[in-house]
């Protein structure tokens, strides 16, 4: 199968979990009950999984604007880049962003976007004050389901052909590929929260590879693709989010 086809497959699956879960999520409290002011203008950057793009985690976004966020994508496109490279494209919107919303933000990312996200949490965590990753391999990342690795490598032959924009052969197994696999296995500061959401029913990823040593690991009963949408998500993350949130307001108010 070809990697569009493969792109393709991924994204009917988006669709067709989207229509069975936003009902639920929006007659759930978790999404109807919104205090404005909980966020305290708290900046978040959120980073989308492999082939998706800042639409797919629009609830998110949403659902942390309601609440008093400030949120912002992470300007990876679909996310079918050089490792490298979109790892310091996240590095350039945290930079931009916790200077726009005065000091550290959250970074949030699903799937390769949580991998990414903490690659920039190791490198810049004086402008991160807390992580989410859901469903993210983080433990091994090369570990999703052979049909995305299928897409990964059929995306590095077209680099090799002159495609831009597309992740290469470095980024699987060479220099590239090992030095952003050590730079995944770094601990994070013992002073950064972390949660990492998992599901035994996620079909893309392997959930112990999302069990990450320097955070909270949280299961959750969730569709790969549908943790953006999942109530238990909202749920699991609301009171990290709020403390996350009020400690960075007394911060400010301190300074």
């Amino acid at each position: 199968m070809s990697a569009a086809r493969q792109l393709q497959s991924l994204a009917r699956e988006h669709v067709a979990v989207a229509a069975l879960t936003i009902p639920r999520l929006l007659r759930h409290s978790v999404w109807r009950d919104a205090n404005p002011h909980e966020g305290a203008g708290l900046g978040v950057v959120l980073v989308p999984g492999f082939g998706a793009s800042d639409f797919s985690l629009t609830f998110a976004t949403t659902w942390l604007r309601d609440r008093g966020y400030q949120p912002t994508g992470a300007g990876v496109g679909f996310n079918v880049g050089c490792t490298s490279e979109l790892v310091e494209r996240v590095e350039q919107r945290l930079e931009e962003h916790a200077e726009a919303t005065g000091g550290p933000v959250v970074l949030l990312g699903q799937s390769r976007g949580g991998g990414l996200a903490r690659l920039a949490a190791v490198r810049r965590p004086d402008l991160v004050c807390g992580l989410v990753m859901l469903g993210s391999p983080v433990l091994d990342p090369m570990g999703a389901h052979p049909h995305v690795l299928l897409a990964a490598r059929a995306l590095a032959r077209l680099s090799a052909i002159g495609v831009p924009g597309l992740m290469n052969t470095d980024c699987l197994s060479g220099t590239c590929f090992e030095d952003n696999i050590k730079a995944a296995a770094a601990p994070l500061p013992s002073d950064m929260p972390a949660v990492s959401i998992y599901s035994k029913s996620d079909g893309i990823v392997p959930w112990r590879l999302c069990l990450d040593p320097s955070a909270d690991c949280v299961e959750v009963h969730s569709t790969h693709t549908g943790m953006g949408l999942d109530p238990d998500v909202y749920l699991t993350l609301r009171p990290r989010l709020a403390t996350w949130a009020a400690q960075q307001y007394d911060l400010r108010d301190a300074g």
